[in-house]
């Protein structure tokens, strides 16, 4: 049995609480630092080559786009908007408003949360993985658009649309993707481009919108040897 009086057996726990807070910091503030520096030295042999596009030429082109699948699809009637997370859920959501304000009717989006090797900078994965979750959106009988912002070796695309038919079966699926670097491995192509850029391998896109990044253009950028 505890025999220290009250008062010094609270002061006690306060004391050995305050210890563990102030570990758990140092543990937070530690981790952090590795977590930054791993970050700038996977940026750190990357130079920036040119800007492909502005805010307002991103803007553009989605309003072009938009135009485009209005009439591919003749009108919006079964249509609906996937967005490939993370940059292509903005880019469908957006799309989705321009498509509302041009025919005066709601298109649904829904979103793919995919963890795997991306067709851009973010590789956190050997493969494509598709995480489980709720698409957001009904697309049985459906015209589906694919959405994503760059298309690449054509893998993050593979692996939505397993994903996709998972949820149900569309009766048609476009894939729009704001930028088309080439370099396919795989027999895919996109019924809706922004733009082709010409790209080596050593080269990346980087594309960056406020709703993710803050900021809004798109990079060309080349890893230094």
């Amino acid at each position: 049995m505890d025999d220290k009086p009250p008062q010094r057996a609270a002061c006690f726990f306060a004391v050995r609480f305050s210890t563990r807070n102030q570990t758990c910091r140092v543990l937070l503030q530690a981790f952090m630092m590795r977590l930054m520096t791993a970050k700038l030295s996977a940026t750190a042999n990357l130079r920036q080559k040119a800007q492909l596009m502005s805010a307002s030429e991103i803007e553009r082109t989605l309003v072009r786009l938009a135009h485009e699948i209005i009439e591919k699809n003749n009108g919006t009637e079964k249509l609906v908007l996937v967005g490939i997370r993370r940059r292509g859920v903005p880019l469908a959501e957006r799309l989705a408003r321009v498509i509302e304000r041009i025919e005066n009717k709601k298109v649904p989006v829904g979103t793919l949360d995919i963890t795997l090797y991306r067709d851009d900078l973010t590789t956190v994965g050997p493969k494509p993985e598709v995480r489980a979750g709720d698409l957001g959106a009904n697309i049985k009988g459906m015209h589906v658009i694919l959405v994503d912002d760059v298309l690449y070796t054509g893998r993050t695309t593979r692996a939505a649309l397993d994903a996709l038919f998972d949820h149900g079966r569309p009766q048609r699926v476009q894939l729009l993707t704001l930028i088309d670097r080439g370099h396919r491995e795989l027999p895919i192509e996109a019924a809706f481009v922004g733009r082709y850029i010409q790209t080596t391998d050593r080269e990346i896109i980087e594309v960056k919108l406020n709703e993710t990044d803050h900021t809004e253009k798109v990079l060309l950028v080349e890893r230094e040897v």
